[in-house]
């Protein structure tokens, strides 16, 4: 790898550096009482997960999120409110209305199932014995064809129970915030140990259309699989096809591990297991639609006025909660910021702009279509067979090709975590933003924020940012229970979101993006690395 210094980002870096952190402490102070005493982020994460629901990308729900959300922004008179669609078009929509399976034989008995989004429903209630067909590769496929016509197939082994070994709810305590502030030194990864782990994710990606394919060739009723998670909870996500023209598969359930072993016992007795199966779920569309951000903005008043600061969170989230943690929590606190700001009379030097993205849990789609299109990317690569895999397969990575709005960027701050509070920063290994962040978080050290590590974090959107050297950061955050119960389960709801927590970090964004587009210099960038 050759590391590449903008000569932009080095300038930024010395400015960075030599300047001494002020921060506005009576905006602060403002932007505290407003946050901690006329709070709407619970009014807004109600409206968001309660009164529209999950909102599955593409979904009808995501698009009342996108129309509630510009709702919001106009009544509290932001700029250039509008949706922003992505370049290529996400797919299909998709809805499910109710999910019910049963054990009819040897006894009868209720199980809990919800479908995998973008498969289709039953079309009314099926019945049909269960089979046991653990179907991971092409030699399994061999081995059951012939086999499964008017079966419900359980495509997976047992999985068996383990016992939680931590608490359900986790709050971080002095050690443990001064543990996440070392940083290990990553050991090197053989050619062959990168080459092996990118040929297993290839496969995968291969054969989950040829198993959808099969499944309904050989005239199966429904496919089930175990939940990842114990204790009754549903984790839930995608199987079939968003895609057109691609197979959507047949009606196929995640069910809880608990009831998915009762199951596959009773097949290991050779009892002759009966179950019904009714799943009331649609496409909404026939042709692949576009899928869309949504956008405002507080414009800047002074001479920097051309450069922005964004603040964002994902709108989009799985379907069998209603998204609340993951990522409701980080929507309504970016919102509950903005309308802090407009509320205490901000005028801020920078225009200061939130993006709620779509297509985060389909891979970051809605902030690496933004980032690309607006600020930079890397150059497709030559090699035909290179440039037909995604890009998390590729082995080289291009040259940066910045757009002309890539110096505009001052940061990017974001919210994913669920709905704990903030207790710090994650620097991202970016040295230089370590003294200007700790500045900016001692007027919160009295809630909680206290830290900033060097430490990386992924999986969520500043990762769109950061990959092509732009300053993006996601806040440090308390569990709670959103590692134990509700990422992508069936218990993501309102119930496990503590709206002190959102007040805290609401007022903490604010100021964040205030600080973030009233200081002289732009964040410091870092080192862009490029093959």
């Amino acid at each position: 790898m050759k590391r590449v210094l903008l000569a932009a980002a080095v300038a930024m870096l010395v400015g960075g550096l030599h300047a001494e952190e002020r921060v506005d402490l009576s905006m602060t102070s403002r932007i505290r009482q407003e946050a901690f005493a006329k709070s709407q982020v619970m009014p807004l994460l109600e409206g968001l997960t309660e009164d529209i629901g999950p909102r599955l990308t593409n979904s009808p729900s995501m698009a009342k999120a996108n129309a509630w959300t510009r709702s919001k922004f106009n009544e509290w008179g932001l700029s250039n409110v509008h949706d922003e669609a992505l370049v290529e078009p996400f797919g299909r929509g998709w809805e499910f209305r109710s999910a019910s399976a049963e054990m009819l034989s040897p006894r009868a008995f209720p199980l809990h199932a919800l479908p995998k989004a973008w498969t289709p429903g039953t079309t009314g209630p099926v019945e049909g014995e269960a089979i046991a067909a653990k179907l991971e590769s092409k030699a399994d496929l061999d081995k059951f064809k012939g086999k499964l016509k008017g079966k419900i197939v359980f495509i997976a082994d047992a999985r068996a129970y383990k016992p939680g070994e931590k608490a359900d709810w986790h709050r971080e305590d002095d050690k443990s915030l001064a543990d996440m502030q070392s940083l290990a030194v990553p050991a090197d990864q053989t050619p062959e140990a990168k080459e092996e782990a990118r040929e297993r994710r290839r496969k995968r990606m291969e054969f989950a259309p040829m198993l959808n394919e099969f499944l309904v060739s050989e005239g199966a009723l429904a496919a089930v699989s175990p939940s990842g998670w114990d204790n009754g909870i549903l984790l839930v996500s995608g199987g079939g096809s968003r895609k057109a023209g691609e197979s959507v598969g047949m009606p196929t359930l995640a069910m809880s591990a608990e009831h998915y072993n009762t199951v596959m016992r009773a097949l290991d007795r050779k009892a002759p297991v009966r179950l019904r199966v009714n799943v009331d779920a649609n496409f909404t569309s026939d042709t692949d639609q576009p899928a869309y951000n949504t956008i405002a903005e507080i414009p800047g008043s002074g001479a920097h006025r051309d450069e922005v600061v964004i603040i964002g969170a994902h709108m989009d989230s799985w379907h069998a909660g209603t998204g609340a943690a993951d990522n409701g929590a980080g929507v309504a606190v970016m919102m509950e910021a903005m309308r802090i700001l407009k509320a205490v009379g901000a005028r801020p030097d920078r225009t200061i702009r939130i993006v709620l993205w779509t297509g985060e849990e389909q891979g970051l789609l809605g902030s690496a279509d933004y980032v690309s299109r607006h600020f930079g990317k890397f150059a497709e690569p030559t090699d035909p067979k290179e440039k037909a895999l995604p890009a998390f397969l590729r082995t080289t990575r291009g040259k940066l090709e910045p757009a002309k709005d890539y110096g505009k960027v001052a940061a990017y701050f974001n919210l994913d975590n669920g709905g704990g509070k903030i207790r710090g920063v994650y620097a991202q290994q970016n040295m230089a933003v370590t003294p200007i962040f700790e500045a900016w978080l001692k007027p919160f050290n009295d809630v909680g924020a206290t830290i900033v590590t060097q430490r990386d974090t992924g999986s969520t959107d500043h990762v769109s940012f950061d990959r092509v050297g732009l300053p993006g950061f996601q806040f440090v955050q308390d569990d709670l229970d959103y590692f134990t119960n509700v990422h992508h389960s069936d218990l993501d709801v309102l119930d496990h979101i503590v709206p002190e927590d959102l007040k805290q970090a609401s007022a903490i964004v604010a100021s964040f993006a205030y600080n973030a587009a009233m200081r002289q210099e732009k964040l410091p960038r870092k080192a862009v690395l490029e093959d």
